[in-house]
């Protein structure tokens, strides 16, 4: 059965993903107050009027996504050290979750949501 809320998904995880879904959900919450919770894509996501950031465990990382533009405005040497995709970043599960970059991050997203960016948009226009 697939997950209706982020405490389903995080609770039908691996038990060695767990624990890190919570810190990543608590800091997300943290950089993003107010903002609506629920599933996308099948993964937890947190958004405003538009998806501000989505993570998921897999097997050996959790995967955070925050966007393309998100990704080109934080300085790459704070990414470096971490496997990125256009709009994605993997957190190996053998290290300690970056918390400061994902606020870092997540606060980003905030910010070019609250200046409504046209990207991730939660609904679509008539």
């Amino acid at each position: 059965m697939r997950p209706k809320t982020i405490n389903e998904y995080i609770s039908g995880a691996p038990k060695e993903t767990q624990a890190r879904l919570r810190q990543m959900l608590a800091t997300v919450r943290s950089a993003a107050p107010g903002a609506i919770e629920g599933i996308k894509w099948g993964m937890p996501a947190l958004s405003y009027r538009r998806i501000l950031v989505a993570f998921a465990a897999f097997r050996h990382h959790i995967g955070f996504y925050p966007t393309p533009a998100a990704l080109k405005k934080i300085l790459k040497k704070d990414i470096s050290k971490y496997k990125t995709g256009k709009g994605s970043i993997q957190f190996p599960l053998d290290k300690p979750l970056p918390t400061v970059l994902i606020r870092k991050i997540t606060k980003y997203r905030v910010k070019e949501s609250l200046e409504k960016d046209g990207k991730w948009r939660t609904a679509r226009k008539s």
